[in-house]
């Protein structure tokens, strides 16, 4: 079943629209370090979808300005580079995957909860570690992107996941484990498909790919890896939404002691989480 089913989720992401080239371009000069809001401007302005979410995204409840902002580039000086780039991929990736449809296997409202939690709770713990402003919602984009691998697998096959997830449910194992035993393959391996189709580098598409095996991981995004491993443990933990995973695995000594945290560390966010992932909906809605 596994090289029929490899094949098929491959003509599947074949088959998915690419990212707009717009955001690839986003994506591409962000990368650059020397970037400057100009050239985001250059490159944005080109397109009027992405203005609009650009202007949307500054004008919302979220930002709170008194008068609305009409120059685009002011609002790249306002939100910043970094959010502009998370904007321009979570809204497109959002374009591509159903919000609200649900298959037996997975209930996408449930996966996107998770995977909003992931991402906030990484953004705020990079925040209480004290890491540089600038890179916060690099932490984010990659916590809320980190299980896209798993929608293929529950669009093309529905009823073999849900008997993976039940499975792993009924054995209390974690759903990577019941993914490659049963499948043959798992959703990192699906989530390396679509950034490679997507060209998602650095650490979003590190984080998308090796989640799970952190261990065997020896790139340049660790921080943001580690930081999205313990934040994907705290999400399933507490229940905040679900992507089919209900018996996570507690990240090993290493993680922790790498982050210079402990578990317990995330008791003083937990209240905070719901409440940010409502603030941080507004980057799914932007695009509607």
């Amino acid at each position: 079943m596994e090289a029929d089913l490899e094949k098929k989720i491959k003509n599947y992401i074949k088959t998915m629209p690419s990212l707009p080239t717009s955001v690839s371009k986003v994506l591409e000069i962000c990368n650059n370090p020397k970037t400057s809001p100009a050239d985001l401007n250059h490159v944005i302005s080109l397109d009027p979808v992405l203005v609009g979410r650009v202007l949307k995204l500054i004008n919302s409840a979220y930002y709170g300005l008194g008068k609305p902002l009409t120059n685009l580039a002011r609002a790249i000086i306002m939100l910043g580079i970094n959010t502009v780039k998370n904007l321009a991929l979570s809204t497109a990736v959002m374009d591509q995957f159903p919000s609200n449809n649900s298959s037996p296997g997975l209930d996408m409202e449930g996966f996107w909860r998770h995977s909003l939690c992931v991402g906030v709770s990484a953004k705020l713990m990079a925040r209480k570690r004290n890491i540089d402003p600038k890179l916060l919602e690099e932490y984010f984009a990659a916590g809320f992107l980190h299980d896209i691998g798993k929608i293929p697998l529950n669009a093309m096959f529905p009823k073999e996941y849900m008997r993976t997830v039940s499975i792993a449910d009924k054995e209390r194992r974690s759903l990577f484990m019941a993914e490659q035993d049963i499948l043959g393959l798992n959703h990192c391996i699906t989530g390396a498909m679509i950034s490679s189709a997507w060209k998602l580098e650095g650490a979003v598409g590190d984080v998308i790919t090796h989640h799970h095996d952190y261990k065997d991981y020896a790139g340049n995004h660790r921080d943001v890896l580690y930081s999205v491993v313990t934040t994907n443990w705290f999400a399933s933990l507490s229940g905040i939404g679900f992507s089919g995973n209900r018996h996570s695995e507690k990240p090993g000594p290493e993680i922790w002691e790498a982050l210079g945290i402990s578990p317990d560390a995330f008791d003083p966010i937990e209240k905070v989480v719901s409440a940010e992932i409502e603030k941080a909906k507004v980057f799914l809605k932007i695009g509607q």
